[in-house]
């Protein structure tokens, strides 16, 4: 197991690489500049850049950032918070970007398994009928249009709960984004709980359970559902990085300075600095998250474990 988390590790760093230097020629290719203000001359426009690097050739460019970010010196911000470190600067943000997040991606497992379980046990029922229409509103309709609803309703009309966000409540204030964003989850994981379910319900293996006498409540717990996470399991990483590179717009619909907000400023003013960091950040947690999944799969099935363990 240690020899093939390692083994993901150094295919983790060189993914991580590769998406710097894609990044890097993309922003290249783009026209204009962090210095697009017409009140700038020529001559400033060239000291400035001078002054920043973004004279030098390309790979110049990418071989000192590549280093720099090895040391965890993410660079300075050009335009949207001047000759601020970045690192300091999305550090607060990304806090509550990931608890939010978080939140939601907790929320959003647990309800998600209770739906899909008691679907699964009602199949071909009208309880069955109603949670699989809970699914399927609950992932074709955005993240957005679940905060706008949530604001209108419970926040303007009811007044239960703050609509903006507010750094003096910010436990009151994460309720309603925490909810919006916990609805795509809650249908994704319900989805595919109910289907693993039913399968491992009717598998021959569930037959010798039952053939054992085992009582029902132990089959579901300790059987059933153990072989049903494992495919699970595999959602939830992408979803939770999901949850954090989406939710953008239900940021801005409560207010909230996550990063998210920082990423659209940065692409709004051409700071490339800030763009890249945050894509090397949304790309590390992705990355992070998918490793994290394959260490829970030796934890949930053994048999993956000493597979991985001999590969």
């Amino acid at each position: 197991m240690s020899k093939y988390v390692l083994k993901r590790l150094l295919i983790s760093i060189i993914t991580l690489i590769a998406i710097i230097f894609v990044l890097f020629i993309m922003l290249d290719l783009m026209p204009g500049s962090p210095f697009n203000d017409e009140k700038l001359s020529e001559a400033q426009k060239a000291i400035l850049l001078a002054k920043y690097g973004l004279d030098k050739p390309f790979y110049v460019r990418f071989g000192k950032y590549l280093v720099n970010v090895l040391k965890g010196d993410l660079g300075v911000s050009y335009t949207i918070n001047k000759n601020k470190a970045i690192a300091e600067m999305i550090a607060q943000p990304l806090k509550l970007s990931i608890k939010v997040g978080i939140q939601a991606m907790v929320i959003g497992s647990i309800i998600g398994l209770i739906f899909g379980i008691i679907a699964a046990l009602n199949h071909n029922t009208w309880i069955d009928s109603l949670f699989s229409v809970v699914s399927i509103v609950g992932v074709s309709v955005p993240s957005y249009v679940f905060a706008l609803l949530l604001a209108l309703f419970i926040g303007y009309k009811l007044n239960l709960v703050p609509i903006l966000y507010n750094a003096s409540d910010p436990g009151r204030s994460l309720i309603l984004p925490t909810i919006a964003l916990s609805m795509f989850p809650i249908a994704n994981i319900s989805r595919f709980t109910r289907s693993e379910m039913i399968d491992v319900l009717n598998s021959e293996y569930i037959l010798l359970v039952q053939a054992k006498g085992i009582k029902e409540k132990s089959m579901i717990i300790h059987h059933a559902l153990r072989n049903t996470m494992i495919p699970i399991v595999t959602v939830m990483g992408p979803l939770l990085v999901n949850l954090l590179t989406g939710s953008m717009v239900v940021e801005k619909v409560f207010a909230i300075p996550g990063i998210g907000q920082i990423m659209s400023q940065a692409i709004t003013n051409n700071d490339y600095n800030v763009v890249i960091a945050c894509a090397f950040v949304y790309s590390a947690l992705y990355i992070i998250m998918m490793l994290i999944v394959d260490i829970l799969y030796g934890i949930i099935d053994p048999r993956i474990r000493v597979a991985k363990g001999d590969s």
